[in-house]
């Protein structure tokens, strides 16, 4: 079976010759897409208010991102610090949950969206400041 390579067809050729090493071209490296960064902002220390579902569901998803401790505050007006790690989110608060493990414990816990009547930043964010340079220059 004999028939042009798939390199070999004209669309490929022209990718690879010297014209394509012009600006512009889909193989500078310099003008390749570059995808911005993510910008953290800063919540340490936030207590977001909690009135509608909505500002509930964005400040645990604002916790769930966060690389310190937060402290829960339920209906019951039980206290719980600890790092939020995981959330399944739902239809509605009461099948929405997010598991935390408290400062004071090994145990995970899971708790429910409709159980949470208070979210506060309380921990350090141990990222916060940090970058790419500073951890390649401490390696």
């Amino acid at each position: 079976m004999t028939g042009p390579r798939h390199a070999d067809r004209p669309s490929h050729v022209a990718r690879f010759t010297s014209a394509s090493t012009s600006e512009g071209s889909p193989l500078n490296p310099d003008t390749l897409e570059v995808a911005p960064g993510t910008v953290h902002e800063s919540v340490q220390g936030w207590v977001p208010k909690l009135a509608t579902e909505e500002e509930l569901r964005i400040a645990l998803e604002k916790a769930f991102d966060y690389r310190g401790d937060v402290t829960l505050t339920l209906k019951d007006n039980s206290k719980i610090e600890g790092y939020l790690f995981d959330r399944t989110t739902g239809p509605s608060l009461a099948t929405s949950f997010v598991r935390v493990l408290p400062k004071d414990s090994r145990q995970k816990l899971k708790i429910s969206y409709a159980d949470i009547a208070a979210l506060a930043f309380t921990g350090r964010d141990t990222a916060a400041g940090k970058s790419w340079e500073a951890w390649v220059g401490k390696y």
